[in-house]
């Protein structure tokens, strides 16, 4: 017999509870750069339809206007003209969702129905809003809006006009939200570029060998392609784009040569364009042409359909529509006379792996927990009068997108006395009524929902991978075909760089998305790590075969060895 300790493998509980850590689930972060946009759009869309129902006394009509006007926390990071599309989109699913909500409360008043309608509208809005990527503040807002309107008295009759208040409040969210682009029509294409020009410098600054270089340079790589797709969401081709696009390319080309690359002059490009003078001259290359040979090829080429993504996101939505009817069956059972809020909790839970699920359910707690004791201290003021209660759901909506960027937590505190004065809005109700319902409703919420995310498994992230690698070696065998021929097609060239980086990208989230679940077989990290080295070593020889580049553009143009290469590097590429 052996005296030797056996060797204990690691099981599924152990490994879930070394997956879901309280160190740094608090820690503040740098705000958005824009944070400012949604606050103060979110303001001018609230204040006048609040304000002019105050002046008609029919404040209680405020929680359909209210409806409307939230549609202006949507898409301020997109260019304009994708931005109307996006904004007219999130006003066309927030009616839906809120005629549906109507029509159903005027129906029955069985709050067990009306719990399970929430709970799939919820599901619904969830996978869509993640399908089409329209966030932030994604689902959680439209899933606020249309819970909360199930438990408000209706009746058939009374539809039409309360229908017609919340379209008149989304019109005019939709002209807040496009009304800067008169100033600064090339905004959000311009902090865009800039982004990808100061992650693309960060990488620069490893030199390609330091430490976090790899994690620098999957953050660079990300960052160039949702500037590429910002660019070329815009439409027509504009001189100032053609400049934003050579910047680009720039940017490309320190993701290829970063140890030629001056991280200071990435920089300069970066701050000019965050200011309002005139785009920054990046100069010709060989690879940023006057005609960006490729962009037109790729702007009339047809793109993946946004429903195609909702099949991978079946157990996201299939938790939400579990944890948020049993959150909502829970508080009905503890006598909460408000479900929809354990229901909105358990929604607001829901991220693309249960490890981002837990700290978001953390955050949640904490952010509630404080903002009840914050509605203890605004309630007295708000209840002086109308006016006063219209300036206090402003203020705490400004607080609310000035500091959510910071840490969730932090911006729930101003989220949770302000959900809690709307309820006033159709009169005043017990203060410690209020508060006792939403801190055990938020308690109820976040416990039910996360043990629903445990309960369903997302085995389908181990198959996302193998997808996402196949993808990559696909479009990495494209452009090593097209750099083996001796004068290949610019055209095409630029076109198989494009497809391999955005592949790169979508590996990388995939392989973080997964490694955050649980309960599945272990992950390809060697093989995703392996490809990802040699897809970004192919990606960097198309952008020097593209044409030469001066020394004062990015430095020399070192061999960049075989594509075909397999590893035989100490590059260590870690994710």
């Amino acid at each position: 017999m052996s005296s030797a300790t056996p060797t204990r493998t690691p099981t599924a509980t152990t490994r879930l509870a070394r997956r879901l850590p309280l160190a740094g689930v608090l820690r503040l972060g740098r705000p958005s750069d824009i944070w400012f946009k949604p606050a103060l759009s979110v303001v001018a869309s609230v204040a006048p339809p609040n304000l002019l129902l105050l002046s008609l006394g029919r404040l209680d009509l405020a929680v359909y206007t209210m409806a409307g006007s939230l549609c202006a926390l949507y898409a301020h990071n997109r260019p304009y003209a994708a931005r109307a599309r996006a904004l007219a989109w999130v006003v066309l699913g927030m009616l839906s969702g809120l005629a549906l909500s109507l029509l159903t409360a005027s129906l029955t008043r069985n709050a067990v129905v009306l719990v399970t309608v929430g709970a799939l509208m919820a599901a619904a809005q969830k996978a869509l809003c993640d399908a089409t990527r329209i966030g932030p503040p994604g689902n959680v807002v439209l899933t606020f809006i249309s819970s909360a309107s199930l438990f408000v008295p209706q009746t058939l009759g009374q539809i039409p006009a309360h229908m017609g208040l919340a379209a008149a409040a989304a019109a005019w969210a939709w002209l807040v939200g496009m009304a800067p682009g008169l100033l600064r029509p090339h905004g959000p294409e311009r902090r865009a570029t800039a982004q990808a020009l100061n992650a693309a410098a960060a990488y620069a600054a490893t030199r390609g060998t330091g430490d976090g270089h790899a994690r620098a340079r999957a953050a660079a790589a990300a960052a160039v392609q949702a500037a590429w797709q910002a660019l070329l969401s815009t439409g027509a081709r504009s001189e100032p784009r053609r400049a934003l696009e050579r910047l680009l390319v720039r940017a490309e080309v320190a993701l290829a040569a970063p140890a030629d690359t001056d991280p200071g002059r990435l920089r300069a490009w970066a701050r000019d364009l965050c200011g309002s003078g005139p785009i920054p001259h990046a100069g010709r290359t060989g690879a940023a042409t006057e005609e960006l040979l490729g962009v037109d090829a790729e702007l009339t080429a047809g793109h993946r359909p946004w429903w195609r993504r909702l099949g991978p996101l079946a157990p996201i939505a299939l938790r939400t529509a579990l944890g948020c009817a049993l959150a909502g069956y829970a508080s009905l059972a503890l006598g909460v006379g408000r479900p929809y809020w354990a229901l909105v909790t358990a929604a607001s839970l829901y991220q693309v792996n249960l490890t981002l699920t837990w700290r978001r359910g953390v955050q949640r707690v904490v952010g509630n927990l404080i903002g009840v004791l914050a509605f203890a201290a605004v309630a007295p003021l708000a209840h002086a009068n109308g006016l006063a209660l219209v300036l206090c759901c402003v203020a705490l909506n400004f607080g609310a997108e000035a500091l959510i960027g910071r840490n969730y937590w932090l911006g729930t505190i101003c989220v949770t006395p302000m959900a809690l004065l709307i309820t006033e809005f159709t009169g005043a109700h017990p203060t410690g009524e209020l508060i006792t319902e939403r801190a055990l409703d938020t308690v109820v919420g976040a416990l039910v929902g996360f043990v629903a995310a445990v309960a369903v498994t997302n085995r389908r992230a181990g198959d996302r991978i193998e997808h996402a690698l196949a993808a990559v070696d696909r479009c990495r065998e494209r452009a090593a075909r097209l750099l083996a021929e001796e004068r290949p097609a610019t055209a095409a060239l630029e076109s198989a760089r494009r497809d391999l980086a955005a592949a790169l990208v979508e590996l990388r989230a995939t392989a973080e998305a997964a490694s955050g679940e649980w309960w599945q077989r272990a992950l390809p990290q060697e093989r995703v790590v392996l490809t990802e080295r040699t897809a970004h070593r192919t990606l960097a020889a198309t952008v020097r075969r593209q044409g030469p580049h001066t020394p004062a553009d990015t430095g020399s143009t070192a061999d960049t060895g075989s594509t075909a290469d397999t590893g035989s590097t100490t590059e260590d590429v870690r994710p």
